[in-house]
């Protein structure tokens, strides 16, 4: 089930990455409910996925806190 939320997640963080706020917002959910060891995967997957949306680099600074 774990995996399955991980998944959840990413999908609404792309759908919702035409806006800055709202995908910051939606980051600081997932951070509520994700697990630790699923934390690090949505680290690496969020550093990744900025490369093609630099305007989200901001919201790194939710993740590393």
């Amino acid at each position: 089930m774990s995996k399955v939320m991980f998944d959840y997640t990413k999908s609404v963080l792309e759908r919702v990455s035409f806006d800055v706020t709202l995908f910051c917002k939606e980051l600081e959910k997932a951070i509520k409910s994700l697990l630790p060891y699923e934390m690090e995967l949505l680290r690496e997957w969020l550093l990744n996925f900025i490369i093609e949306k630099p305007e989200l680099k901001q919201c790194l600074l939710i993740v590393n806190n």
